[in-house]
């Protein structure tokens, strides 16, 4: 049987995203929520979504004992980050007058500047809606997903990774972002791939049947 936990630290959209697992995950496998470090040490794929502010979910994950355990769940098994997820695992993040991050990637997290694109159409912050992906390096969680596909994003703060070689994938919403990032077997997305449509669910099909080695 193979057991997926799904952080629990009290933020974000956790429904949609275990059913999006469920959905996509073999006969035999079961998805549940990780809310103690126990919970993670008998897992054998992790997902680390959220939503909100990063200061909160720092907090959060030191308060119940999950941010400790967090280096031994990515040392070895399939790792999954979805939008704060991914923005936690960098070093910084300027949001709330600036949070150290878990450091697991190399880079900072800045907002959004806003103003217009080259086309003069404003940007509006948060950055909200469908937008193309530019895979930048072959992975096995971009199996059968097009370049260029559309993913849906909600979020006012970006990762600028500050590494090529863990930068998987690109957007562009008045500046160029990473859209996705890997190392090792840590894969995290900033969009939602759990409201991302056929898309969206192959990257987690993908995940599921993933080794961790890309």
């Amino acid at each position: 049987m193979t057991r997926i936990a799904v952080l629990d630290y009290g933020m974000g959209n956790l429904r949609s995203v275990c059913k999006a697992l469920e959905h996509v995950a073999p006969r035999g496998t079961t998805v549940t929520l990780a809310t103690a470090a126990a919970d993670l040490a008998r897992a054998d794929r992790v997902v680390f979504p959220g939503q909100g502010a990063i200061g909160g979910c720092v907090l959060a994950l030191q308060q119940s004992g999950l941010r400790e355990a967090l280096p031994d769940a990515m040392r070895d098994k399939p790792f999954l980050g979805i939008c704060l997820g991914l923005q936690a695992l960098y070093e910084h993040s300027d949001e709330g007058g600036g949070v150290a991050g878990l450091g697991v990637l190399a880079g900072q997290v800045r907002r959004f500047p806003g103003g217009k694109d080259a086309r003069g159409n404003v940007l509006k912050i948060p950055h909200m809606g469908w937008n193309r992906v530019r895979p930048t390096r072959p992975h096995p969680l971009w199996a059968g997903i097009e370049a260029d596909e559309r993913f849906y994003f909600v979020h006012s703060y970006y990762a600028d990774g500050a590494l090529p070689a863990q930068i998987a994938g690109e957007c562009e919403y008045g500046t160029r972002f990473t859209a996705a990032a890997a190392r090792d077997n840590v894969f995290a997305v900033q969009f939602h791939p759990e409201k991302s449509a056929r898309a969206g669910l192959r990257l987690l099909e993908n995940f599921v049947g993933w080794d961790g080695k890309s």
